[in-house]
């Protein structure tokens, strides 16, 4: 066998080596976007219920008008943010926010939280927060495959010149991760 031969053998094996990780990776990242379009799906579902819990809640609780206008605007940024996954992320985080504003209000108003109709969008709103959260697991979980997929030997020397870039968890965001650590609450 001649050198020129082992040096194509060592070549098609190096081509061969590279197609794999490439399309390894290329599998990881599609697994992300898909568990990032789950999430969307589910978000949009929530923007959805919003404007319905609005005029419910006006009802009840007009003079909170800055609670309404947080709620607002924040689905409008939840709506336009939708370019990236970080964005998505934030703005997401602050209609979450400004949701908890809402069924805050509820304890303040005992007719608000005995009507029917806001009974009923809160169900689905839970319903739709119980799916949220399990697609952010499989979300996160898809992530963190995909970030150590490109940082694994050997395809961590190709990655970043092949356009694989680290992707960010869905996260909770400090005030809601401060607000689990803390608990609820109980008062008597």
């Amino acid at each position: 066998m001649s050198w020129f031969q082992i040096f194509i053998g060592f070549l098609v094996l190096a081509l061969i080596a590279i197609i794999a990780i490439y399309n390894t990776l290329v599998t990881l990242r599609a697994r992300v976007d898909q568990a990032f379009a789950d999430i969307d799906v589910q978000l949009k579902m929530r923007r959805d219920l919003v404007p319905n819990l609005i005029e419910t809640v006006k009802g009840y609780a007009a003079h909170e008008k800055s609670a309404l206008e947080n709620v607002i605007k924040a689905r409008n940024a939840a709506i336009s943010a939708h370019q990236n996954p970080e964005q998505a992320i934030a703005a997401e985080n602050m209609l979450t926010g400004a949701l908890r504003q809402i069924f805050a209000l509820s304890e303040a108003y005992p007719n608000l939280k005995a009507d029917g109709s806001f009974q009923r969008l809160q169900g689905e709103l839970s319903d739709v927060e119980n799916k949220l959260a399990a697609v952010r697991r499989f979300f996160n979980n898809a992530v963190q495959e995909y970030n150590v997929g490109i940082e694994k030997f050997p395809a961590v020397l190709l990655a970043k010149s092949l356009g694989f870039l680290k992707r960010a968890s869905f996260d909770l965001g400090v005030e809601q991760r401060t607000d689990l650590d803390k608990g609820q609450e109980v008062k008597f």
